[in-house]
């Protein structure tokens, strides 16, 4: 795991702000505040492009932890996967810099949960972007929408529109299905 230490302390402070009543629920925005670390620059001196999806990984789990999603669903044996993501730059980050990120589940369809995500300067957004991910059962097989929805809830408003459309462009043939690399 590239940021194994950020993710330790991270775990431990989000388990700490969860009993201080920092808690959140399923639908709200998650925050974390981060530095720029000299381990997470590339050779332009700049965050590297993909350092910022491993940082996104804390801001779900911290998400997942205060909501008290987390340890629900180690209980009931499941796990987050990703299947898809894409990212947009804005602005980069510099040596040593503050940011924080910002996190929220946008919705769900039937194959995934959809999770929105920024780095934010000065409440302003530097980099967003957008990750579809499900729940596998350490028993085997894929936890159902159905299953989900009766632990989380429903989504209080639908998938965005351009959400759906983006699953959709961006999905690879079913695991069992042929995938061959013709350029």
């Amino acid at each position: 795991m590239h940021l194994i230490f950020r993710t330790i302390a991270m775990f431990l402070q989000s388990r700490r702000r969860a009993r201080r009543g920092e808690r959140l629920e399923t639908w709200d925005v998650g925050r974390i505040r981060l530095r720029v670390l000299p381990t997470d620059l590339d050779v332009l001196g700049h965050m590297n492009n993909g350092v910022y999806l491993s940082i996104f990984d804390l801001g779900r789990f911290d998400l997942l932890i205060r909501n008290g999603l987390w340890d629900r669903f180690k209980h009931l044996g499941w796990y987050p996967v990703v299947s898809s993501e894409s990212i947009t730059f804005r602005k980069s980050l510099q040596p040593w810099q503050r940011f924080a990120v910002e996190t929220r589940v946008t919705g769900y369809d039937d194959k995934g949960v959809f999770i929105e995500h920024r780095v934010v300067v000065g409440g302003e957004i530097y980099t967003q972007a957008l990750v579809r991910g499900r729940f596998l059962k350490r028993s085997g097989g894929v936890v159902a929408l159905s299953e989900l929805i009766e632990l989380t809830g429903p989504a209080p408003t639908d998938l965005p529109a351009w959400q759906a459309q983006w699953a959709r462009d961006v999905a690879l043939p079913p695991t069992k299905a042929s995938a061959p690399s013709d350029w």
